[in-house]
């Protein structure tokens, strides 16, 4: 038993498990190329989702209208990526330590942890699913038995971080390009399948929400509604984001390029696999029914349409493990840093990113199982009213409030030292988006406005975001000065913590009253015996709106 304990301790110990996941991502930790970064931040961009997500909106809605509503969810998200993208990159820290800072508070952000958390077992389970369809599909075993090989596959893939990730994600791109390729050719050359033919597809019959007309004001809007969920994926690429190198004069273009590529650029290629999807779909309904809603099936009949089924078959098959693997290890990967982030808070202890990615794998596990699959276009409805919420107050947050209206600190804190608990101009404005949105979401304003739920979310956060930061006169945002004023993370000496005596950055360390010492951001977190003495006593410093 104590060899077991031994080996655990060691796992969640080692720098390449933990990827300093509750933490700023230091410089000498910072080794990849923004190109490296980026590449695998775009593994989400491989998945196979955005083809059964267009595939269930084309065939319930019409090809026109799923389209034009992925536009409008694409847009949102680029919009609202760009600004987060850049903080992350220029803090080095994660969504959620960007939360704290943007306007929630020290716990205040547990809140979008937790939400942050659901999108990722939300997706690993939907991705999961398609991979599971294509094990079932190509050896005929049980699907709750390819649902379980799934979860097992993922878990040594995302053990051990970043440092894996990067080369796993680099070294796949090509074969998922190629296999991709193919599929799509040969619907266009074999199944002479016109652009006209696909645009005029209305859907497999009266299914609910489908329109007799080619396009819908109300089917745009529900397709829109499923497909603003995606604006939480800013979370996953943040995640990879934080681990950009320094921006300096000798890199400044290519290190803005890959940001914005590996921040909010996954919804453009995103945008493109989408598209492709729903042209396939519209095509392959004719021939399979429903079963076009499965990218495997999907595939494989384009496959067979111009090589011997075995064949198409083994490509089909190939094409499914390899672009569910890249998505599935980023929501595997991201899912545990969020578990970690909201267990350190509440329990003020550390169990370590290994502990909470084998909670993520087990919650996918039971969603597939419980065959989430089919219900996709309606979970993902009902949970766009909350994420689009939390993304647009953050967003209102880095934009209008910081750089329009000068309310709130100019650098980004995240040390529980420095916070309030709460801070009612992003916590308080998310709350208030998310009660209105999910009530609009249920009809209790109208059955008009039920399909646009998520763009009232939107709204509504964006207007209370600043309205409240003016009525609190930005005083949530900063509770105690740093001793020596906000501190750049480009200057970066090490310092040893008090606590557990490692060596980290200054970004990652502040004055601790308790300890009588300098202290590390994670041992702050997780010290349950100081109640906060700190916050109590003044420490001049300098004025909230110095520049780091």
């Amino acid at each position: 038993m104590s060899s077991q304990k031994s080996w655990f301790a060691r796992v969640t110990a080692h720098e390449k498990v933990e990827d300093y996941s509750l933490r700023y991502a230091p410089k000498t930790f910072r080794k990849w190329s923004p190109a490296i970064v980026a590449s695998a931040g775009l593994g989400a961009s491989a998945a196979l989702f955005p083809f059964a997500i267009s595939a269930v909106l084309s065939n319930q809605l019409g090809s026109a209208n799923a389209l034009i509503g992925n536009l409008i969810a694409v847009l949102f998200c680029v919009l609202t990526g760009i600004p987060i993208a850049r903080e992350i990159a220029k803090n080095n820290i994660d969504m959620d330590l960007l939360t704290r800072g943007a306007g929630f508070g020290y716990l205040g952000s547990t809140l979008t942890s937790l939400i942050y958390a659901t999108f990722t077992f939300i997706y690993f389970a939907f991705e999961g699913s398609i991979m599971g369809q294509g094990i079932t599909g190509t050896f005929g075993v049980p699907i709750e038995i390819s649902y379980v090989i799934v979860a097992l596959v993922i878990i040594p893939l995302v053990t051990f971080g970043m440092s894996f990730l990067a080369k796993f994600q680099a070294w796949t791109w090509p074969l998922w390009a190629a296999l991709l390729a193919m599929p799509i050719a040969a619907v266009a050359v074999v199944g002479d399948h016109g652009v006209g033919s696909w645009l005029s597809y209305k859907g497999m019959g009266a299914s609910a929400g489908a329109s007799t007309h080619l396009i819908s004001n109300v089917s745009i809007g529900l397709a829109a509604a499923a497909l603003l969920s995606l604006l939480a994926q800013i979370g996953e690429q943040a995640d990879y984001v934080r681990f950009m190198p320094d921006e300096g004069r000798d890199n400044a273009a290519a290190h803005r390029f890959w940001t914005f590529m590996s921040g909010p650029g996954w919804a453009i290629v995103f945008a493109v696999t989408y598209t492709l999807g729903s042209y396939v779909a519209s095509y392959t309904a004719s021939h399979i029914g429903a079963k076009s809603n499965e990218p495997f099936q999907n595939f494989l009949y384009a496959y067979d349409l111009f090589l011997p089924h075995w064949l198409g078959t083994t490509f089909a098959f190939l094409l499914v493990v390899v672009a569910q693997a890249k998505i599935n290890v980023t929501n595997a990967y991201s899912g545990s840093l969020s578990w970690s982030n909201f267990f350190s808070r509440v329990l003020h202890k550390h169990y370590g990113r290994f502990t909470w990615l084998l909670l993520q794998v087990l919650i996918g596990l039971a969603l597939m199982e419980a065959n989430v699959f089919k219900e996709m276009a309606a979970l993902l409805g009902f949970y766009s009213n909350v994420a689009v919420s939390w993304i647009v107050a953050v967003f209102a947050d880095l934009t209008i409030n910081r750089k329009m209206l000068g309310i709130g600190p100019s650098w980004v804190e995240f040390k529980r030292g420095h916070l309030y608990n709460f801070n009612p101009v992003g916590f308080g404005s998310m709350l208030i988006a998310s009660a209105i949105s999910i009530g609009t979401y249920f009809g209790m304003l109208g059955a008009e406005l039920k399909p646009y739920a998520p763009f009232v979310a939107a709204l509504v956060s964006f207007i209370c975001v600043p309205l409240i930061a003016v009525l609190t006169k930005g005083k949530y945002y900063i509770k105690r000065m740093p001793s020596d004023g906000p501190v750049s993370a480009h200057v970066a000496p090490k310092h040893a913590c008090a606590v557990c005596s490692d060596h980290f950055e200054s970004p990652d360390l502040l004055d601790c009253p308790h300890h009588s010492g300098t202290v590390c951001s994670l041992c702050c977190t997780v010290e349950s015996a100081c109640h906060d003495m700190c916050k109590s006593i003044p420490i001049v410093a300098a004025p909230l709106t110095a520049k780091p």
